[in-house]
């Protein structure tokens, strides 16, 4: 997958027409012209999706798509003498930016910092995400730094080869350069009009100081927005084996 990923890379520099945006694909502009969806969007910690992926989050939403962001943990520390106190925190701030995005929180139960990675594990995220029933799935570049994206990537592409690799699987980036690393998209998502409510629900994690990682996360989808001739756009990695899904666009 890294060697294609590269090999698209190539393509986009010489002006290929491998990478799409989402203005090319219009067969999700109506949700009248096709059925409601199921997208789940999975991150390490509360918040990852919401950084990620918000403004593609908050199209498909409008659009009148189900969306659920499945977290792999609480982003409480095992070490916290308060645990309680910071988990139910960080699930109420969840809760909010889902409400923001229209989305529905999930929890897969895991320890922030702690993941764990065995075949019981395998197993129990695997009936976890096949009980969403998903038409697309998106999920953590797989070598980004932070174990616990790692750690729900693999549980992600684990589940997806078990379930016949039957929703399109595509990979996000997040704090590019100091998380993600070696991140070439195949494919856009112009956010210019949801980006204020991506800001606000990433804000809505009050605890995780916005000021500092929405910064950052608002350069790369700046530059990726460069890229494929937008103001503001975020970036994927669509798996080779996939099956070809259209991204939302804004309405």
């Amino acid at each position: 997958m890294l060697n294609q990923a590269g090999l698209l890379g190539t393509a986009i520099a010489v002006a290929l027409p491998l990478a799409q945006t989402a203005a090319d694909q219009l067969p999700l502009q109506s949700p009248a012209a096709k059925p409601k969806l199921k997208v789940v969007v999975t991150g390490g910690h509360p918040g990852d999706p919401e950084y990620g992926c918000g403004g593609t989050i908050a199209c498909y939403s409008d659009l009148g798509h189900d969306v659920v962001l499945l977290y792999l943990n609480r982003g409480e520390w095992p070490e916290n003498p308060l645990l309680e106190d910071a988990k139910s925190m960080r699930i109420a701030e969840a809760r909010k930016a889902c409400e923001i995005l229209k989305a529905r929180p999930a929890f897969a139960g895991q320890i922030n910092g702690a993941a764990i990675i065995d075949p019981a594990h395998y197993d129990a995220f695997h009936h976890l995400l096949e009980a969403e029933h998903p038409d697309v799935v998106f999920t953590h570049w797989p070598i980004d730094n932070h174990a616990d994206h790692r750690a729900i990537s693999l549980l992600v592409y684990e589940a997806w080869l078990r379930m016949g690799k039957r929703f399109a699987l595509y990979y996000y980036e997040v704090s590019n350069g100091e998380d993600t690393v070696q991140f070439t998209p195949t494919h856009y998502v112009n956010i210019t009009g949801t980006e204020p409510r991506k800001r606000s629900a990433c804000y809505a994690h009050a605890s995780q100081a916005p000021d500092k990682f929405y910064a950052l996360q608002e350069l790369v989808t700046k530059m990726r927005g460069i890229e494929s001739g937008h103001k503001q756009a975020e970036g994927y990695i669509r798996h080779v084996q996939s099956p070809d899904f259209s991204l939302p666009m804004a309405s």
